[in-house]
């Protein structure tokens, strides 16, 4: 198994593809955040959701409630990138 995790990698990042200058400012601005951000906007957005839910405004509800997985997806390219950087390298 460490045989298989010592391997170097069979593809590299390919130099002729690179971010343009929209996707590079985007991520440098939200590279400023800290990467729980994204967490308490979904948390946020579930406890939101609940309360129209109890309030019986069950389609605005539904329609809050679906920002979570958006926010945990963001979040997620947040790390991706502070980790790995937006080229891959």
């Amino acid at each position: 198994m460490q045989d298989i995790l010592d391997r170097d990698a069979k593809t590299s990042p390919n130099t002729e593809h690179r971010e343009g200058p929209v996707a590079r400012t985007i991520e440098q601005q939200t590279a400023r955040l800290p990467s729980d951000t994204f967490l308490w906007a979904a948390l946020g957005s579930i406890a939101a959701s609940l309360v129209m839910m109890a309030m019986g405004q069950e389609k605005k509800a539904n329609f809050i409630g679906h920002w979570a997985p958006t926010f945990l997806t963001l979040g997620l390219y947040n790390k991706l990138v502070k980790l790995h950087g937006s080229e891959g390298v």
